[in-house]
């Protein structure tokens, strides 16, 4: 019986420790943030129905390309003083009309819709860059925030170190009076950094829940910095390439270049066919089927004023693509800059860090001996305390410029960055509506039926 009674004694206390032991769970990591801002993200969710708008227009544009068929029915009641006397009579129509040439205008309409498709899915990755790089900023801001509170604290504990020691000194008549305020001066206003600290963040806390959707947890030290260009004069070039707002603008220009083109269109005529059958109360039917063609000769001068208008937005376009290459050529050199004065700026302050904890140990070691005054010790900390956050702030920086390089190169998605996660597809629901299907479209229909092409099943 021994050995059963101590199995169980030996499991009871496994079980105990394991109770009493705290959970540990996985700090949150960048890539994790970076995956939660994506599926998170309404401001994603408002501009893919933008772009799902867009993608109708094109069955829009696709439907006037085919026959329109209507309908009319009627009743009438005709009071008369004849022999035939009052009437209630009634009638049924059906008409059907086709354009068969237009010079081009309905096609050109086509073209320049599905360009604004394109437009418009460059415009979503633009926004997805911003959703990625704020939640790089919050998630870098909580961390830094995070680490300025750890250093008041220790600050705070450093500082009651001294006063009580300062005080200590006083009691035997080492220093006097002045030394003792001067420590209660110091402890108060690190008092008041570490409040505004724990403030700073709060409010970081805010924004990551902001930008992730939920509040953040204990935080991983972020990885490697993201590899980005061998050079400046490459980074450009890889950007002027391959940025969004570069290619949403070129697609635009395309887009203004259609419009111009239809605009000088609107005065050439239009030929269609018609057919129509009517059947009245009497029984009578009639139908009838027939060529048109017409066009407009004047309209107050509104067709040539359309024209003009289409080339001044031509232009507009055109000067639009040149600012935003611009635009994007200072955003990856200023980019480049603050990521180099980051990554100079971590080297100079570790030296920084080496020096002042030197001086300060010196300082405080010289003060015990009677040949530093508290002042020196406190002005000591002080200044390894600011070597130590401008550390963090220079790695915070550096983390930032580094995905904000590859943002104005146009590299921050989900794609590039391989975050693992499923992308949304912006071609699905194109495909989808792209024919002008009169069937109602379920956008969770489709997908359903995409998954069963892909795995095979469909």
């Amino acid at each position: 019986m021994l050995p059963k009674v101590k199995g169980r004694l030996l499991w009871s206390v496994a079980v105990a420790i394991s109770l009493t032991l705290p959970s540990v769970t996985a700090a949150e990591t960048l890539t994790d943030a970076l995956v939660s801002a994506y599926q998170n993200s309404g401001l994603l969710d408002q501009n893919r129905a933008v772009l799902r708008a867009a993608d109708e227009d094109v069955a829009q544009a696709v439907s006037t390309l085919r026959p329109v068929i209507s309908y009319a029915g009627g009743t009438s009641y005709n009071s008369s003083d004849s022999v035939v006397g009052d009437r209630l009579s009634s009638s049924l129509s059906l008409s059907a009309d086709l354009t068969l040439y237009d010079f081009g205008r309905r096609q050109l309409a086509l073209e320049a819709k599905k360009e604004t498709v394109l437009a418009t899915r460059e415009a979503l990755i633009a926004i997805e860059q911003q959703v990625l790089q704020r939640a790089v900023e919050a998630y870098m801001n909580v961390r830094r925030e995070d680490e300025f509170v750890a250093l008041g604290e220790n600050n705070v504990r450093l500082i009651t170190q001294e006063l009580r020691a300062a005080q200590d000194r006083f009691e035997v008549g080492e220093v006097t009076r002045t030394d003792v305020a001067i420590a209660e001066a110091r402890l108060a206003a690190s008092r008041a950094n570490l409040a505004a600290a724990q403030g700073s963040l709060a409010q970081a806390r805010e924004e990551y829940n902001a930008a992730i959707g939920r509040y953040p947890g204990q935080l991983a030290p972020p990885p490697a910095a993201p590899q980005t260009a061998a050079s400046l004069d490459s980074a450009r070039a890889i950007a002027l390439q391959n940025h969004p707002d570069i290619r949403e603008s070129q697609r635009l220009v395309t887009v203004a270049e259609l419009n111009v083109q239809r605009a000088r269109t609107q005065m050439s005529p239009t030929l269609s066919l018609g057919a129509d059958a009517q059947v009245d109360d009497d029984g009578t039917n009639t139908s009838s089927i027939g060529l048109n063609l017409g066009g407009i000769i004047y309209q107050g001068g509104q067709l040539r004023s359309l024209q003009r208008s289409a080339i001044a937005n031509r232009d507009g376009s055109r000067a639009q693509l040149h600012l935003a290459g611009d635009r994007v050529v200072q955003n990856v050199g200023n980019a480049w800059a603050i990521l180099l004065v980051a990554r100079a700026s971590i080297e100079a302050t570790d030296r920084q860090i080496t020096a002042a904890r030197i001086a300060y140990l010196g300082t405080k070691e010289e003060a015990t001996l009677g040949a530093r005054t508290t002042l020196d010790v406190l002005d000591a900390e002080q200044e390894l305390l600011d070597a130590q956050a401008n550390r963090i702030s220079a790695e915070t920086d550096a983390q930032v410029a580094a995905y904000q390089l590859l943002s104005s190169m146009g590299y921050l998605t989900v794609k590039h960055l391989g975050l693992g996660v499923t992308t949304y597809d912006p071609a699905e629901y194109y495909n989808a509506v792209r024919n002008a299907p009169s069937r109602p479209v379920s956008e969770q229909g489709t997908r359903l039926d995409s998954l069963l092409r892909r795995t095979g099943r469909n």
